[in-house]
């Protein structure tokens, strides 16, 4: 499967984005999917968890940095999935990777970005006044 992210940008502290995942070349609702971030100063092999969601149980998990302000939707007809981020926060810059892994990753699993088979080309999201 291929991903393409797209949706990043500039925004202030406080305000919101959606960030978009298309796939491409087979179902992502097959997937475990993933949205990572690589903060600015961190390695590529540091990507910090986000969210993921397991296929099989619709089991999912937010970073608690997170928790109460992104919210992870689908779009099956279109083959799409989102993260809509509000309340920003600087600390939430960073590029924004979608992931996928054909297995069904449990909640402890989810988490680890080595895991991850597929991966998106990332996207650019500052949050800065």
């Amino acid at each position: 499967v291929q991903l393409k992210e797209s949706g990043g940008g500039l925004v202030q502290p406080g305000g919101s984005l959606r960030l978009s995942c298309v796939g491409s070349g087979d179902t992502l609702d097959y997937y475990t999917m993933g949205w990572f971030r690589q903060v600015p100063g961190k390695e590529h092999e540091d990507r910090e968890f986000v969210f993921a969601i397991n296929p099989s149980d619709g089991s999912q998990r937010y970073a608690e940095s997170v928790q109460g302000r992104f919210t992870f939707s689908r779009d099956t007809s279109k083959n799409t999935v989102f993260l809509q981020m509000n309340s920003l926060k600087p600390e939430d810059t960073g590029v924004y990777y979608c992931a996928a892994d054909p297995v069904p990753l449990g909640r402890q699993l989810m988490k680890k970005a080595h895991l991850y088979d597929f991966w998106g080309q990332g996207t650019q999201v500052t949050v800065s006044s």
